[in-house]
């Protein structure tokens, strides 16, 4: 299907081209410019996870991995990540990140991160909990690889999968 910009469909209330705030009217990149907005608490939760093989995940439960602590070093990458999202995300602010709350959850074969992350400012935080989340993820499996790989060195039962934004809030300050 060939569309021109203006017959592509949106979802409802989402803004179409020329509301984009991250581009100039001649296409050009830019920051968006937050300077007269007011502050406002904000609070952004995201979630993942990884698949893995089931002795893995046993492996992880009872600290049987080589390398140390997976969840505690995973947990640590998070919010390294979240601290630094406006390093590796060419459009972000570096915003103030008042905390960090990182939440993982096992299951037979799969473990989920949830990160949420506050901040008082003039933008959000989504982008900065979809880091954490991804870079903790990306922490497990560099952690547990050893055990994940199979004969061949591939990762047939390793995958990230079902990272979004679950939650974004702002409120007054």
């Amino acid at each position: 299907m060939n569309e021109t910009p203006d017959e592509r469909p949106t979802a409802e209330g989402a803004a179409d081209a020329d509301d984009l705030t991250h581009t100039t009217d001649e296409g050009d990149v830019q920051m968006v410019d937050v300077g007269d907005k007011p502050d406002s608490e904000r609070r952004a939760v995201a979630v993942g996870e990884i698949r893995l093989q089931p002795s893995t995940v046993e492996a992880i439960r009872d600290d049987g991995i080589g390398k140390g602590d997976v969840l505690a070093t995973a947990r640590v990458g998070a919010i390294q990540a979240v601290k630094h999202t406006w390093e590796t995300i060419p459009m972000c602010h570096q915003i103030p990140i008042t905390n960090v709350d990182t939440d993982f959850s096992l299951d037979d074969d799969r473990i989920e991160l949830r990160v949420a992350v506050e901040t008082t400012g003039k933008t959000g935080c989504e982008m900065e909990a979809l880091e954490g989340v991804t870079t903790g993820l990306n922490v497990v499996w560099d952690m547990v690889k050893a055990v994940e790989k199979d004969a061949d060195g591939q990762y047939p039962d390793t995958g990230i999968e079902n990272v979004r934004v679950l939650a974004k809030e702002k409120e007054r300050a």
